[in-house]
């Protein structure tokens, strides 16, 4: 089975200010990309026929849809035109015999570097380059799967069968670059806010939650490798500069994609070495003295192009609306991939990312009193974050993965990922006391956390009873340790402080020198599994998905003085899914799983809360319309689930206690992306979600029960330089779990964008954020009671040069 890639095209890039040994650095990479900036190119595949549905759109759009369905991967001139359009293809095609239809009238050929890999060539340019002139007559088969072997620059599609959107009975929801460069979506906050199915909980100014479907997403991945964030929740920031998309699976996935968390998966796709010469540059100034410069370089390493690399960097820095709190990001990452053999590709990489901040809060602002009663703020501004409070964060990544296709049409993928993060912070959590007077929780906490995961996999094609299916096959190790010390200012933890104080950033720091083995975490996670699944191919327009993964994990230590102690083994979760296709246009879809996930969160009685089991259901629809130019979804979904981890409001010893609930989760779906007119893009959609205690009364309340997000980008028919553009962001009306006098307001926000392309070179764009300035609250994801407001109206400007 081939794994899908996603399409590798012009992506943005970030450039970090660093010392003169990075500069250097640079100079010697372009020197050396330039040197060899052509790749050679390899005979073409053979002639496997795949069943494609693409239509006709925008060429760069249809391009990325055919990478997905065919799992070649395309590498994309730099300054391809945006306006040019694919007449589109659907029917059974073999992958070039397709691609030469989808480049009819574009002005570009392709040639080929390896059996799975391609780039466009100008026609001015391609005698000579090994272009492909094929004949256009269409091949019937009954082959529908996407039979090419991928190896080279391919990143694992977030579906562990590396199956296409239409090919997956579950909703997939996908950010790109476009979109992130369109509305400067720079950390991974800001790109699944553009994800309709995902809400953001930023609870503190340093610590963010995510949820989907009503439950909180714990599973998130990196080119399909799970690393998530340290706590389940992202810590610090993470920047986007480093990915060319975001995948998110909707609903539980424990086949697919780790352990069965019951709410998404969310898989970064890293950019790619390229195997032609390419650069870009992005600078940007905004509201609050933000500032952000980044650079991307990337091409083959030697004359052959067996050798390619990428180097990004970044570098955003500003203050912020929030009181004393200000931030600064740098990343550096790097990227080899080597091909050792026709059939086989090492990729490998590096990523150092220093997050610092300063007036940083544990906690927020205080959005109730003692009495329970909701506290108005004049200013959005307010904080209780002090000028010695901070929270810096180091993470390094690093991965290695190998590929190999054999002459059967089987490949393998063994892949090595590894994490370390180093996080140091002074924290401020204030919680009112009196009407005048507030209990200011105060501690100094040093931790450091490492993360590996390996896995291999096997998948190809077999045939049974007349017809071809696809085998995966797959084992998964993980192991997490965390080793942590907090230090506070007494045994209590706390100090008596004027509200007021509080407030005004005048709390004097005290001295951090209290601490004892209470106050520490030290412990290992580890978990093993196999895997398999098989997409049978029942009919031509019938496919059946079905397999299991056996899970074993185990825990030890203690955190806070609670016990760490984990011990499952020999856990099956099962996985089942229908694919029917209606039409070339239409499927329908149904897949259900149980669901099992560890739970490592302290639980009232002291120890880890127990797994969390359940089981999950969905049913929906995938289609094509306005001449197949717009794909639209619809889901709904059905999840029971059994001993949920759930915030209790206490804080014993710095951590945060949890108790375990049963939950109900019922809802709907609907989604759409594409081209509606020429030139007019769409990506958005609208969710509906209810949860539902054992009593059947209405949980969860602090997560929106309606959600509505979209953005619309035009370039314009009579000057096609020009792109303007708007992203709509609408929720109900949220309230805190137990305390209905703190309640959020239905709202909406709505940014604006325009960008303008000077030449092949140039380009410079604006964005407004909140244009109606609209005033209101983050999260009530604690049950605490405390959130930040949002960010009023803000503006940021860009320039960029790209070659």
């Amino acid at each position: 089975m081939a794994v899908q890639p996603p399409l590798v095209s012009r992506p943005d890039g970030r450039w970090q200010r660093s010392a003169l040994s990075t500069a250097l650095a640079c100079t010697l990479l372009l020197g050396t990309l330039q040197a060899h900036g052509a790749a050679v190119a390899q005979p073409a595949a053979s002639a496997n026929t795949l069943a494609l549905n693409i239509p006709a759109q925008s060429l760069r759009q249809a391009l990325l849809q055919f990478s997905q369905q065919s799992g070649q991967n395309v590498m994309l001139d730099g300054n391809l035109d945006a306006t040019l359009r694919s007449p589109g293809v659907v029917g059974r095609y073999s992958a070039e015999e397709a691609l030469a239809r989808l480049l009819q009238g574009s002005g570009y050929h392709f040639a080929r570097t390896d059996a799975a890999t391609l780039y466009l060539v100008p026609q001015q340019n391609a005698q000579g380059n090994g272009q492909v002139n094929l004949g256009l007559t269409q091949i019937q088969s009954q082959a529908d799967w996407d039979a090419t072997p991928a190896r080279g620059n391919t990143a694992p599609s977030t579906t562990r069968l590396g199956l296409s959107d239409r090919q997956t009975p579950q909703a997939i929801t996908v950010v790109t670059r476009e979109q992130m460069d369109d509305f400067k979506l720079n950390s991974v906050k800001d790109a699944l806010r553009n994800a309709p199915s995902v809400t953001v909980e930023q609870f503190e100014t340093d610590r963010t939650a995510f949820t989907s479907r009503g439950f909180k997403i714990e599973n998130f991945e990196f080119d399909g490798m799970s690393l998530p964030f340290s706590g389940g929740v992202l810590v610090g920031d993470q920047d986007m500069t480093e990915f060319e998309q975001v995948d998110v699976l909707h609903g539980a996935n424990g086949l697919m994609s780790g352990t069965g968390d019951p709410s998404a998966t969310v898989n970064l796709i890293r950019k790619r070495p390229t195997d032609t010469f390419q650069a870009r540059v992005d600078s940007s100034v905004g509201s609050w003295d933000n500032r952000r410069l980044s650079l991307d370089l990337s091409g083959p390493l030697t004359n052959s192009g067996n050798v390619r690399g990428r180097l990004i960097t970044s570098h955003d820095k500003g203050n912020s609306y929030l009181d004393q709190y200000g931030h600064e990001v740098n990343v550096a990452a790097g990227l080899l991939a080597f091909d050792l053999s026709d059939a086989d590709t090492l990729t490998v990489g590096f990523t150092q990312q220093n997050s610092y901040s300063n007036g940083s809060t544990w906690g927020a602002l205080p959005i109730a009193d003692f009495a329970g009663k909701r506290i108005h703020y004049t200013s959005r501004s307010s904080s209780v974050g002090q000028p010695w409070t901070y929270w810096d964060v180091h993470t390094q990544r690093a991965f290695a993965e190998l590929t190999h296709g054999f002459d059967n049409g089987w490949n393998s993928t063994l892949t090595v990922t590894g994490m370390k993060q180093d996080s140091d912070t002074k924290m401020l959590y204030a919680i009112p006391a009196t009407a005048t007077s507030a209990y200011a929780y105060v501690n100094r906490t040093t931790s450091t956390e490492n993360q590996v995961t390996g896995e291999a996999k096997l998948a190809g094609p077999f045939d049974f009873l007349g017809r071809e299916h696809e085998l995966t096959l797959g084992a998964n190790y993980g192991r997490t340790h965390h080793d942590e010390r907090g230090h506070y200012f007494s045994a209590a933890g706390f100090i008596p402080v004027s509200l007021a104080d509080a407030l005004s950033g005048n709390v004097i720091e005290p001295a951090f020198d209290y601490t004892d083995d209470l106050n520490t975490q030290l412990f290992t996670d580890r978990q093993k599994s196999l895997f398999a699944g098989a997409r049978f191919s029942l009919a031509d327009d019938l496919h059946w998905i079905a397999g299991a993964r056996m899970l074993s994990a185990d825990g030890d230590g203690a955190g806070y003085g609670s016990p760490h102690d984990t011990r499952v083994h020999g856990k099956v979760t099962p996985y089942t899914g229908l694919v029917y296709d209606l039409t070339p246009q239409w499927s329908l879809y149904t897949s259900w799983t149980k669901i099992f996930k560890p739970q490592y969160v302290r639980s009232t009685t002291g120890g880890v809360v127990e797994p969390l089991e359940g089981k999950s259901l969905e049913v929906g629809v995938k289609g094509l319309l306005l001449d197949d130019r717009l794909t639209v979804t619809a889901a709904a979904f059905k999840t029971d689930q059994e001993n949920v981890a759930e915030l209790t409001g206490e804080i014993v010893g710095g951590q945060y206690v949890y108790r375990g609930t049963n939950f109900k989760s019922r809802g709907f779906e609907l989604g759409a992306s594409g081209e509606v007119l020429t030139g007019l893009e769409l990506a958005g959609g609208y969710n509906f979600v209810r949860i539902e205690d054992d009593n059947g009364e209405d949980a969860r309340k602090y997560i929106p029960t309606h959600t509505l997000r979209g953005s619309l980008t035009y370039r314009l028919p009579r000057l096609p330089q020009a792109k303007v553009g708007t992203r709509v962001q609408w929720q109900s009306g949220t309230e805190l779990d137990n305390n209905s006098n703190v309640r959020q307001d239905a709202y909406a926000l709505v940014d604006l964008m325009a960008s303008y392309d000077f030449d092949e070179h140039w380009s410079a764009g604006l964005n407004v954020n909140n244009v109606t300035d609209r005033k209101y609250l983050l999260s009530l994801y604690q049950s605490a009671g405390s959130t930040n407001y949002g960010a009023p109206r803000n503006v940021m400007a860009s320039v960029s040069w790209k070659y």
